[in-house]
């Protein structure tokens, strides 16, 4: 768990982090993270002679914010955990807002990091899969019905590898920072190697690692161009374990994507420049937005 103390204009007062405790089970994470909120409260109190006015939490798996709920989440074993009215009440009354961990991260990234004053952004971590956050105007948009901004399972090699979304060919089979690191293990005989190791091995000029290499860029750059036709972003911002390669990802993922585009406006493709602090100062932006807008419509995310 990462957590911060946020100032008004996203400022970073305090961070600090703590293991979630997920061995011990699903409610000892519950106990963990209101516990770590209540010692952040307590030291903000300290610190700055006053409380947060309010609080932001960001989550993986489904959530539903209408009902501030963690409806689902397979890595910590959540099912239905009602989190607002929980943290709330933990924290003493103080509102509480509630979201998905990547929109919330690509949040952060639009209004502070790397999309700062562009008014259309898409967001693409590539970890463990692919997710991505569209921004409109200062906001993260979740859909109609939660879904919104699910890039990594665009269809880019129809009747491909079979996906856990029940689809086959999915770009995070074969884009994602995970997925990289199994074709370079089996590639290379190593199972240990990873994401990382076959940047390296690119940067020495290793043939089979940049066959690899290739192979994901190509498959990210079809998804991106899907994804920017659809949505015609001014900022198209990379993030996530893969884009830590620098270069050896972006100088050929931009020259994928041009050679992809026809009658598109070409965005600016440009790394994440929050890294790992992206997603508390996310839910430090959605708490302070709590204290100077009024909700108008309900969502689920995902």
């Amino acid at each position: 768990m990462k957590a911060a103390l946020v100032g008004a204009d996203g400022a970073l007062l305090h961070r600090a982090r703590r293991a979630t405790g997920r061995e011990r089970g699903p409610d000892a994470v519950v106990a963990s993270v209101l516990d770590f909120a209540a010692e952040l409260r307590a030291y903000g109190e300290r610190r700055h002679g006053e409380p947060a006015a309010a609080a932001g939490i960001a989550v993986p798996g489904i959530v539903d914010t209408a009902r501030g709920t963690a409806v689902y989440a397979a890595n910590l074993g959540w099912r239905d955990v009602p989190l607002r009215a929980l943290l709330g009440e933990r924290l003493g009354g103080i509102p509480v807002a509630l979201g998905h961990d990547v929109r919330t991260g690509g949040l952060a990234e639009g209004r502070i990091g790397a999309g700062r004053g562009a008014d259309r952004f898409l967001f693409v971590p590539l970890g463990t899969g692919i997710a991505g956050a569209i921004g409109i105007d200062g906001a993260v948009e979740a859909g109609a019905h939660g879904f919104a901004g699910e890039i990594g399972h665009i269809v880019v090699r129809p009747g491909g590898a079979a996906c856990p979304c029940g689809q086959h060919g999915c770009l995070e089979r074969y884009a994602s920072a995970a997925a990289v690191g199994a074709a370079w293990a089996a590639a290379s005989g190593n199972p240990k190697a990873d994401a990382a190791d076959c940047a390296r091995a690119v940067e020495f000029g290793d043939p089979d690692a940049e066959r690899v290499w290739e192979d994901a860029v190509g498959a990210l750059a079809d998804g991106l161009v899907t994804a920017l036709t659809l949505l015609d972003p001014r900022v198209l911002i990379i993030g996530g374990g893969l884009a830590e390669a620098g270069e050896t990802l972006f100088s050929p993922l931009r020259a994928a994507v041009e050679r992809r585009v026809t009658f598109q406006t070409l965005p600016s493709v440009v790394p994440a420049a929050l890294g790992d602090t992206a997603g508390c100062l996310g839910a430090g932006l959605m708490a302070w937005d709590l204290l100077t807008t009024t909700p108008t419509t309900s969502e689920v995310s995902t």
